[in-house]
């Protein structure tokens, strides 16, 4: 019986000592992805550092100390040229209208559309969510001929109205096919109620369903302003005149055409990001809420 009593207790004493080692690689795990963290967020902040220091240097600043050294003075040459040479308020005007209205209009087409194939259940809605998938997976080079052939056609081409359509047709087949998903898991008993009290499908879409939708609905309009604010390749076709530019277009012509030094070329990438940060800044609890409205019942 003590012999029993022994080996239990000897057992029992030795359970414990296993809880400290689990504890101790779940910490060095932590400290590991801690330190994967640091690192990743090193490599992303780097650019900008390079970005903002070199902003406020002059050539030969540049020269002298490097990309990576402190400017001895602060200087604003840089962020002066660039924006008298390509009239920069402009071209900012430009992306934010573009930008807006593809976001606005996507989303809208985007609601529409899902609002049949998810909750009309029309038929073939597989079918169609597969072509609006597969119509996210065409590369952009692809589209540039015809899309300028049946821009030259309609007098569009050189007009930024040829850019916010083509735009808004491909952000809206990518909002067409992660709404159409979230609208077929919609709660069947909430649209039932709504119908019993004689409301119609569209006072159903805008009183219900878009109410609901609303956190999705942002994350997808931010998303769809920052995505067309950074497109490079269309704008470059389409918007050939000075006038018409985006901030993008801007810097990559000013480029090639003036062969600016590396401190102006650092203040037009600064002074392109400013208002897509801000834009992020202002909306930011808007994003988070529309992320992790899902999250949580």
């Amino acid at each position: 019986m003590a012999d029993t009593m022994t080996l239990t207790t000897g057992r029992t004493a030795t359970r414990p000592n296993r809880r400290p080692r689990r504890a101790n690689r779940a910490r060095g795990v932590d400290w590991l992805m801690l330190a994967f963290a640091i690192v990743a967020a090193l490599l992303i902040i780097a650019p900008f550092y390079l970005i903002l220091v070199n902003s406020f240097k002059t050539p030969a600043d540049y020269s002298n100390g490097g990309p990576l050294a402190f400017p001895t003075h602060i200087s604003f040459d840089g962020l002066a040229a660039f924006w008298q040479r390509v009239d920069f308020p402009q071209k900012v005007w430009n992306s934010v209208f573009i930008s807006g209205m593809v976001a606005v209009l996507a989303v809208l087409i985007s609601v529409l559309n899902a609002f049949a194939i998810g909750i009309g259940r029309v038929r073939g809605r597989t079918w169609i969510v597969l072509l609006f998938l597969l119509a996210n997976l065409l590369p952009q080079e692809a589209l540039l001929y015809p899309l300028y052939y049946m821009a030259k056609a309609v007098g569009l081409y050189n007009n930024v109205w040829s850019v916010i359509i083509i735009f808004t047709v491909i952000q809206a087949a990518f909002g067409t096919y992660l709404l159409s998903a979230v609208y077929g898991t919609f709660p069947k008993e909430v649209l039932e109620a709504a119908a019993m009290d004689g409301a119609s499908r569209w006072q159903i879409l805008w009183r219900v369903v878009f109410p609901i939708s609303r956190p999705t609905l942002s994350v997808l309009l931010i998303f769809f302003f920052i995505w067309t604010w950074n497109e490079f390749l269309i704008p470059l076709t389409f918007l050939v005149s000075n006038a018409n530019q985006t901030v993008p277009v801007a810097i990559s012509v000013l480029q090639g055409d003036r062969l600016m030094d590396v401190t102006t070329t650092s203040a037009s990438a600064l002074l392109g990001i400013i208002p897509t940060l801000l834009f992020f800044l202002i909306f930011q609890r808007t994003l988070t809420r529309g992320i992790t409205a899902g999250a949580v019942k």
